[in-house]
């Protein structure tokens, strides 16, 4: 037999330019027990709406069970934020960096060793730290405000 119509039909189906009519024919055809070798691949496709049962099928009451959901629910209502409110996670952050601030300052004051000296005795200073030139500067703004040419020698020791 010729089944250049079915082959046809099928191409137009691929292509999406087939009517209802038309696809119905080509499931009526897939539907026969009767059917060439070549077209054997498609039989599957056009037997499905037949042999599986329509179980995704919506209940009659479902459009009363939506519209009573949506009926039940209640408004919602808007909020108003103050400033305060929305300043409170910079405040925490600020409070954070101050915390860390003064905990790594004490840290260092700690580690470096920084005694207050007695006035009778001269200061003593490491090579290489943070308090060395600290201890420079506060001497060279001394010698400044004093008038002052050179700063005495006399009272650091260093190491």
């Amino acid at each position: 037999m010729d089944y250049r119509y079915i082959e046809q039909l099928l191409e137009r189906y691929w292509r999406c330019e087939t009517t209802l009519q038309e696809e119905e024919i080509l499931r009526t055809f897939f539907s026969q027990d009767d059917i060439p070798a070549g077209l054997e691949r498609y039989k599957a496709l056009f037997r499905y709406e037949k042999t599986e049962p329509q179980t995704d099928v919506l209940g009659a009451d479902f459009d009363d069970r939506m519209m009573a959901r949506i009926e039940s629910q209640r408004t919602v209502k808007a909020r108003v934020i103050r400033m305060p409110q929305r300043l409170r996670p910079l405040f925490k952050a600020a409070a954070v960096v101050a915390i860390l601030l003064t905990l790594s300052n004490a840290m260092q004051v700690a580690l470096v060793g920084d005694t207050p000296t007695a006035p009778n005795q001269p200061a003593t200073i490491q090579r290489g730290s943070s308090v060395a030139a600290m201890g420079d500067s506060a001497s060279i703004d001394t010698v400044k405000h004093a008038g002052m040419t050179t700063a005495p020698q006399s009272d650091v020791i260093i190491k």
